[in-house]
């Protein structure tokens, strides 16, 4: 059974930086559009950032320049480099492999404090 696994996750202030990592065994990474996904308080998950099997990435608007997502085909790994975190970053951040349902991490959690 795929499950990807986040690592990385903590708390930090404003103007922080923190590391994302999404590992799944089971299922090659790299030819999987892999999504980071949050879900803060009282509001809808959003889509963050993704990287398809072609090295193409998506970001939302809001964190354009600041967050780069990344994949390490030798790890199975897709990264998500966070920096210059604001306070409305926090959230639960998760991990999806594929499109449509897809496989879903459990989520981390970060925290940015002003």
């Amino acid at each position: 059974q795929v499950q990807p696994v986040e690592s990385g996750g903590g708390s930090v202030q404003a103007g922080g930086s923190l590391r994302l990592s999404c590992a799944a065994s089971g299922i090659l990474l790299r030819i999987n559009t892999v999504g980071w996904y949050r879900q803060a308080p009282g509001k809808e998950r959003e889509l963050v950032a993704d990287i398809n099997s072609g090295g193409n990435r998506n970001y939302v608007d809001s964190v354009k320049g600041r967050f780069t997502v990344s994949r390490d085909n030798a790890k199975n790994t897709v990264t998500l480099q966070m920096n210059s975190l604001k306070t409305d970053d926090t959230a639960v951040y998760y991990c999806k492999i594929g499109t449509s349902s897809g496989y879903w991490g459990q989520g981390t959690q970060v925290t940015v404090s002003s």
